[in-house]
C-alpha cells in the first residue's frame, strides 16, 4: 500500500511536469517582474493548502524574494494591510471552488494584486479569475477513499518549488547569496563557517 502511494504521486508530477507550458512561463515571467520591481509574493489557501502555500512563503524567502503568507479568513478581517499594487498573490486551491479563497480574490483586485492561480482545476472559479495559472495534474488521489489531499498537495508543492528554482536561476543567485538567509543550522555552517571562525 505505501508502494502503492508513493507510485500514485508520482505519476501526478510526471503528469505535471508533462503538462508545463506557455502558462508556466508566462506566469514565470509575472513573478520575476514583481520581484525586479520591489514587490513581493503573496501566498494563502485554506486546509492542506494553507501549509503548502506557508511552505512556498518559506521557500521563496530563504531565496532572496520577500513573500508571505495571508491567511484567507483573516485577510477579510483586517489582515489586507500587508497587501500592496506592485505584489503578486499566488492562491493555492485544488478544487478552485474553496468559499474563503474565492471571497478573497475580488478584494485582492481592488488592491490592484495581480493574482496566480495555483489549481489542479483549470475550469475553476478561480482559474478563470486569475491573471495568471500554475495548473497541475493529479489523476487521482493516493488516499484510497479519495478524500485526503495527497497526490494533489505533493504536485501543488511541487509546482511551487519549480517556479522558485526556476526564478532564483533567473536571477543568478550564488551560493554566497543564499548563505545570507540561513546563517545558522547546518546550511549555515556548511556555507558560512570558515577555519578562522574556529
Amino acid at each position: 500500500r505505501a508502494r502503492a502511494c508513493i507510485r500514485i504521486e508520482s505519476d501526478a508530477l510526471a503528469a505535471t511536469a508533462k503538462g508545463l507550458g506557455a502558462e508556466f512561463i508566462a506566469t514565470a515571467r509575472a513573478v520575476e517582474a514583481v520581484v525586479a520591481a520591489g514587490g513581493k509574493l503573496i501566498f494563502s489557501g485554506v486546509g492542506k493548502s494553507a501549509h503548502i502555500a506557508q511552505k512556498l512563503t518559506g521557500t521563496f524567502n530563504s531565496t532572496g524574494v520577500s513573500s508571505c503568507f495571508l491567511d484567507a479568513t483573516q485577510a477579510l478581517h483586517g489582515d489586507l494591510g500587508l497587501c500592496a499594487e506592485d505584489d503578486l498573490a499566488i492562491i493555492l486551491s485544488n478544487s478552485g471552488q474553496t468559499e474563503e479563497v474565492l471571497r478573497l480574490v475580488p478584494v485582492l483586485k481592488r488592491f490592484g494584486v495581480k493574482l496566480v492561480a495555483l489549481t489542479g482545476n483549470p475550469a475553476s472559479d478561480l482559474a478563470r479569475n486569475a491573471d495568471f495559472r500554475l495548473l497541475y495534474r493529479v489523476p487521482r488521489e493516493a488516499c484510497p477513499l479519495e478524500l485526503a489531499p495527497t497526490a494533489s498537495t505533493t504536485a501543488a508543492l511541487a509546482l511551487g518549488d519549480a517556479l522558485a528554482m526556476v526564478l532564483l536561476e533567473a536571477r543568478g543567485l550564488t551560493r554566497d547569496d543564499f548563505a545570507k538567509y540561513h546563517p545558522a543550522g547546518n546550511l549555515g555552517r556548511v556555507l558560512l563557517l570558515r577555519v578562522r571562525d574556529i
